[in-house]
């Protein structure tokens, strides 16, 4: 269990972290938020590389219970237009982080044995774009409003343009696809803390 603790407490920091800074806003379509969440693909799959899906899990679940935590905190803080999370945010965010990170773990582990980049970047990518649609489908759109009667989402479901140049589209699918661009491009930056990480660790760990 000692050795899961390194592992425990990045995901939890990255989790923590990631609900403060989603508070701030970084340009039209972005949060803070957006850059240190798409850390916690790095950590589960240096722990499935490293100690193997079983514990990559557990690290995951850690991370769940980090997340449900600040969701509680968030509902208990109320900002300018009611709680900092909302009902439909706290399901959204919990069931996309848990069924992308198993995800992940899954698809990690099918590709262990073939090149050493592709199991982290196939993984996280389709376990990134997973955890993109499910938070903000169920977060903001106007299709589930029965979850949340009371809470006022049109801010999110009125028509822009997409990304502000595209065709017309609910807002939150122009946040959606600016957070999406910013996992995919981390998920390529990344590749090198992981093959350093593994380089350096996976010595110690044999």
């Amino acid at each position: 269990m000692r050795i899961l603790i390194p592992g425990v407490l990045a995901m939890a920091a990255i989790v923590v972290a990631s609900n403060i800074l989603v508070q701030f806003p970084l340009g039209a379509f972005l949060t803070w938020g957006a850059l240190s969440y798409p850390f916690a693909f790095l950590v589960t799959d240096l722990t499935n590389r490293l100690q193997g899906p079983a514990a990559a899990r557990r690290v995951v679940l850690a991370g769940f219970a980090a997340g449900i935590f600040c969701s509680f905190v968030g509902t208990q803080i109320t900002g300018e237009f009611g709680p900092l999370v909302t009902l439909r945010i706290a399901l959204g965010s919990g069931l996309a982080f848990l069924c992308a990170q198993l995800l992940d773990v899954a698809v990690f582990d099918r590709l262990r044995q073939e090149s050493w980049w592709k199991a982290p970047l196939v993984s996280t990518l389709l376990s990134s774009t997973l955890d993109t649609a499910l938070f903000f489908t169920i977060a903001f759109s106007a299709t589930l409003t029965f979850l949340e009667p009371g809470n006022d989402v049109s801010w999110a479901t009125g028509p822009a343009p997409l990304l502000g140049v595209g065709p017309e589209a609910p807002f939150w699918v122009s946040l959606a696809v600016g957070d999406w661009l910013v996992k995919l491009l981390l998920a390529l930056v990344a590749l090198l803390p992981f093959r350093l990480a593994v380089a350096k660790l996976g010595a110690k760990v044999a």
